[in-house]
């Protein structure tokens, strides 16, 4: 039986996926979130963007208003609208985000909901357009570093920062599944074996571990 390791622990659904397809799997959280207080000097913010689920859990309880919201994943739309928010636009990466945003939101101004290991991308993009921009750290990431002994057949990789925790103390020698291509940039600076989920969700990339790994 093909074994994965997966660098964050999975809802039963997402297990009942690999283990009906005979393939097993070893589960730890590879990173850990914290949600920080924070003061924000306003009532309301006209236009906020958010690249994680993890920035709108953190926010979803304050006592201010958001008008519009910009977001990365379907997920963290799904989750917004869940709370009541407004999604303007959705994107599958910050990239892509940011296009967007340049593209048909040029004359507005921003606020990034975030955290302590948010990538330079986004806001580098929007800046370079004239794009104004404020941030606030909502969460801080921790990475929960471990040593595994032995071979897996493929590791599944949900965020860069669970790929620098993994790699503190294991080095990538299978099949790494990754949820999206911001993940897998971080895989290829120690291997280029690297499979990519068709959507950026943890669904997907099990789907592509039973396609790649099933009656292996």
């Amino acid at each position: 039986m093909p074994t994965v390791l997966s660098t964050k622990k999975l809802a039963v659904n997402q297990k009942e996926l690999l283990l009906n397809s005979g393939i097993g799997f070893v589960e730890y959280d590879a990173i850990s979130i914290k949600f920080i207080d924070f003061d924000l000097k306003k009532e309301a913010v006209e236009n906020a963007i958010f690249t994680s689920k993890n920035s709108v859990k953190a926010i979803a309880e304050k006592p201010f208003e958001i008008k519009n919201c910009f977001c990365v994943g379907d997920k963290t739309s799904v989750l917004l609208e869940e709370k009541g928010y407004l999604v303007v636009e959705r994107a599958e990466n910050s990239r892509d985000l940011a296009q967007k945003i340049i593209q048909k939101h040029n004359n507005k101004q921003f606020h990034f909901f975030c955290g302590n290991m948010r990538r330079e991308e986004l806001p580098q993009l929007l800046n370079k357009n004239g794009i104004q921009l404020s941030e606030t750290m909502v969460y801080e990431t921790s990475m929960n570093s471990k040593r595994f002994e032995s071979d897996f057949d493929g590791i599944l990789f949900f965020s860069p920062s669970a790929v620098q925790s993994f790699t503190k103390e294991n080095k990538i020698n299978s099949i790494a599944f990754c949820i999206g291509e911001t993940t897998a940039n971080e895989v290829m600076k120690h291997s280029e074996n690297i499979i990519i989920a068709s959507k950026p969700t943890i669904e997907n990339v099990i789907v592509k571990v039973v396609s790649n790994l099933k009656n292996k």
